[in-house]
């Protein structure tokens, strides 16, 4: 269920990317096409910041048949949309169901899963952003091959529905310790400085001026910069505590997971140099771009049997080190008019990068949850990483866009500068983790036996 919950939200962003040429010959709106991502991914980083309220308030069912209820009511305006002023009140209201979703997923991982199963949990859901890369365009171009765009949303609502009417029978009624009369007071100054930091990088991601685009991203880093000081001051927080307190290591964790997940800003240009550097149709070239997401989603399952602390710690380090060797090996892979075999070597190149981002993510999403044994704080912890995962991807197709658009006219000179680009950033994750596992070694040093004996007792009691 908690999988499944993020899965609708990541085919979503893909399937609708696929349809909305098809939705604008239908219905018009083309200066109103790029709004699209950006009213959704704006509405879906606002969400996660609400998980903590919606699970006090309503506790874990109701928050999860909210979020599978607003993503639905959205999709079904989106298949009945007449102009795309209401397709994009359709897609702000899938960015509001999806974003719920997404923080719910990892926010129950805390509370209703031993730990011992954390790092499997954190595992799955995060490959459910790989999965949704493939299972989404394929979706969304079949339905748009036979002119049925409005069917491809009536097809996600049902899916909505459907998930809704077994939340009941799956899920725990409420939060470990928690109840419903526990109010969780709305972060109203931290939530609007958020709200405009996504709107400007957004906005950034569908200009083609770069001066613009500088101004908007400068703007969008200003205002978090506001949000870190406002949070710091604040008592109603989105963050927990613990992300300002000197010493600790979740601010560094967090940093690590941006890193990671702005890496994926390259899949949106990959097909694109795979038609025009490397003579590839364009079915194939759609294939290179997934594949960084298939090394994602394949080596969480590897990553998550990891349990040793030195192991983990060194999974850390080495996810944003792969990452960035792989975007630099490929940035001097490319070449205009490659041969076949060069092209066939982006592969394993892209995999290895991909490779990358699941080895590190579901042990820091786990050190994010781990970082404070107040439940409460853990709860907003583990929320939280849906909130950062979502900033950061956003940014990073915000800075894709202008790494292109500085290099010219030249597609081989794009290339270059978007994986180079992409590379430095990486690599900053490599100085982040390693700064998160010095500051966390002391508190890590409890055994992961706990965890062992803990599954051992709860099974010999027939859980």
């Amino acid at each position: 269920m908690l999988a499944g919950g993020v899965l609708v939200g990541a085919v979503n962003i893909y399937l609708a990317a696929s349809l909305l040429p098809t939705a604008v010959a239908d219905i018009g709106g083309e200066r109103l096409y790029a709004w699209n991502m950006t009213v959704f991914l704006t509405a879906q980083v606002v969400a996660t910041m609400l998980v903590s309220r919606a699970l006090s308030r309503h506790g874990n069912v109701g928050s999860y048949l909210i979020g599978f209820g607003v993503f639905a009511a959205g999709s079904v305006v989106c298949a009945v949309s007449p102009a795309m002023p209401v397709l994009l009140v359709g897609r702000g209201a899938q960015g509001l169901g999806a974003g719920l979703l997404t923080g719910l997923g990892f926010a129950l991982i805390y509370s209703a899963l031993p730990r011992h199963l954390w790092v499997r949990g954190s595992a799955l859901i995060s490959a459910m952003f790989g999965v949704g890369n493939f299972v989404g365009p394929a979706l969304g171009g079949l339905f748009a091959q036979f002119g049925s765009w409005r069917a491809a949303f009536v097809v996600l609502a049902v899916a909505a529905g459907v998930m809704a009417a077994c939340v009941p029978r799956v899920l725990p009624r409420s939060g470990r310790g928690r109840g419903k009369t526990e109010a969780v007071p709305l972060p109203l100054g931290s939530l609007m400085l958020v709200v405009g930091a996504t709107g400007a990088v957004s906005i950034a991601g569908i200009l083609s001026n770069e001066a613009l685009i500088a101004v908007c991203i400068a703007l969008a880093l200003a205002l978090l910069m506001a949000f870190a000081v406002t949070e710091k001051r604040s008592k109603d927080r989105v963050l927990p505590r613990q992300t300002y307190q000197t010493g600790s290591a979740l601010r560094w964790v967090y940093l690590t997971i941006a890193f990671l997940a702005a890496g994926i800003g390259v899949e949106a240009f990959l097909p694109l140099f795979g038609q025009r550097l490397g003579g590839l149709p364009p079915v194939a070239a759609g294939f290179f771009g997934a594949t960084l997401s298939l090394g994602w989603s394949a080596s969480q399952v590897v990553s998550s049997s990891a349990r040793e602390q030195r192991t983990v710690r060194r999974l850390r380090v080495a996810g944003p080190g792969l990452l960035t060797a792989g975007l630099a090996v490929l940035a001097l892979l490319q070449h205009r008019d490659a041969s076949l075999l060069l092209v066939i070597a982006w592969l394993p190149v892209l995999f290895l990068a991909g490779t990358g981002i699941g080895l590190a993510m579901p042990h820091l999403s786990v050190a994010a949850m781990a970082s404070t044994p107040d439940k409460t704080e853990g709860e907003k912890a583990a929320a939280a990483i849906a909130t950062v995962l979502t900033m950061a991807t956003a940014f990073g197709a915000a800075v894709a866009g202008l790494l292109v658009n500085l290099s010219g006219p030249s597609l081989l000179t794009s290339a270059r500068y978007l994986l180079l680009g992409f590379a430095a950033i990486s690599a900053l994750g490599i100085l982040t983790a390693l700064r998160a596992n010095h500051l966390a070694q002391p508190i890590e040093g409890r055994p992961e036996d706990e965890d062992e004996s803990e599954a051992k007792r709860t099974a010999g009691h027939g859980r």
